[in-house]
């Protein structure tokens, strides 16, 4: 097991990785921009190097500086937490060239699925089952692209393969707008990711987000922690998240979370890490990989007993992992809820002091946040500020007790998002059974 670790990351996953070390034993160096100096876990690390000013480009992306604190304090690995440069090869690369050990799967995987042509052509490979599409890049034959569309069936989406988190596709109803669509969106690539290659999709018309982590390690094991809804987001970032997926055909279900292990052991992904599917009428369709840590990856923990962290550290220092899929069962269902630091109905982000905090507790709720009365929240950053988790026998208990948890949690100085939890986990159309990714933002009035 590795001695010591640099937690290059912030916030609530900084503390969630310290904790972990903290359980195995391994000493802690958490890196920090001036504003954060007062974080708790680099209150609690147990050795604490500044690495640049408040914007994340001066600190949290500043590579030399992060490897350079690993220098200094003797670490062996780097942990890259979720966001930053997480899923960023060339950093993977460069810590691993300058003798540390990166805390994921390898730069070439991280490349692999960072392209999403390649990482179809990869899925497929292992019959884990894709949206129908162009099955690669787009050329600049019109009459090809054409047909190609019309063989899919409109409406398609035109999405960049460099592209990510919203950005980078265009959604077409019709022939005549779809040449257009692709020169634009290959335009916009190109500027926003310094590659213009795109392709086709099939456009589905009301999906749910499901996805399914994994684990796997440098021995040719590799398990799945079942799956999580995710389909409550707004503006394609997430909101509220559950394990398992509601409502899920239970043969569809077998047979990808079966396609997920064996992708993972085909291309010798290490570590932990996300398929991304688009659920509708009983089928699965693979969007994208995500090679790190979730933010919601405490739903599946809940339910399964699993420490994904405590795993992905223990892999990355050349262990097997501490379970066989057949050790892994289901237990209830959690939910987690998003807190962030913003105006509830113009999501505005609300930074500043914190002048009192009290959080919710009881049975079967968890609470990830590194928030404290006093604490003042940096307009810098992300706006999450915790992440309200509960676990019940069925889905029923566990956002009843949502429901408590969000009435009885006090964050005052700065405005939270939690009225609008508190009307999601009360929402008659939600409590009924699972909804679409559009869903959240009708109910806005977004859309």
């Amino acid at each position: 097991m590795f001695e010591k670790i640099v937690i290059a990351n912030r916030g609530e996953i900084a503390l969630r990785i310290l904790r972990a070390c903290r359980q195995l034993g391994i000493r802690t160096v958490a890196v920090h921009s001036v504003c954060d100096r007062d974080l708790k876990h680099v209150k609690l690390a147990d050795e604490t190097v500044c690495i640049g000013p408040n914007p994340s480009n001066q600190s949290y992306l500043n590579v030399p500086a992060i490897i350079a604190a690993a220098e200094v304090t003797d670490a062996q690995a780097i942990h890259p937490g979720y966001g930053f440069l997480a899923e960023n090869a060339d950093f993977a690369e460069r810590v691993e060239q300058s003798g540390f050990t990166f805390i994921g799967p390898s730069a070439a995987t991280i490349r692999l699925m960072g392209n999403k042509v390649a990482a179809i052509e990869a899925m497929q490979a292992a019959n884990v089952p894709t949206v129908p599409g162009s099955n690669g890049p787009l050329g600049n034959d019109d009459a090809k692209n054409l047909k190609i569309a019309k063989d899919i069936g409109y409406p398609v989406i035109v999405k960049a393969a460099a592209g990510g988190g919203g950005r980078g596709m265009r959604v077409v109803h019709t022939e005549s707008n779809l040449l257009s669509s692709i020169q634009i969106t290959q335009s916009e690539a190109k500027a926003a990711f310094g590659d213009a290659t795109v392709y086709l999709e099939k456009f589905l018309e009301k999906p749910r987000h499901v996805e399914v982590q994994v684990l796997a390690d440098k021995h040719g094991n590799a398990i799945h922690l079942y799956d999580r809804d995710c389909s409550l987001q707004r503006r394609h970032q997430k909101v509220l998240e559950e394990a398992p997926a509601p409502g899920v055909d239970p043969e569809a279900r077998a047979q990808v979370l079966e396609a997920c292990v064996t992708a993972c052991k085909n291309m010798g992904y290490v570590g932990a890490g996300t398929f991304e599917f688009l659920y509708e009428d009983g089928r699965f369709y693979f969007i994208e990989m995500n090679t790190r840590v979730q933010v919601e990856h405490p739903v599946s923990e809940m339910v399964t007993g699993i420490d994904i962290i405590r795993e992905q550290i223990s892999v990355a220092a050349g262990n097997p992992l501490s379970v066989t899929q057949d050790q892994i069962k289901l237990n209830g269902h959690a939910i987690e809820c998003r807190i962030n630091a913003e105006n509830p109905n113009t999501f505005l982000p609300s930074p500043g002091l914190i002048s009192r905090y009290h959080p919710p507790g009881g049975p079967g709720v968890r609470v990830d946040s590194h928030i404290y009365s006093g604490y003042a929240v940096p307009p810098h950053y992300d706006s999450m500020i915790a992440k309200f988790i509960t676990h019940g026998a069925t889905r029923e208990e566990a956002l009843k007790r949502m429901e408590i948890a969000l009435s009885e949690s006090l964050i005052d100085g700065i405005q939270t998002n939690i009225p609008l939890q508190r009307d999601i986990v009360t929402d008659a159309t939600f409590l009924s059974g699972p909804v679409s990714i559009h869903y959240l933002e009708k109910k806005l009035g977004l859309s």
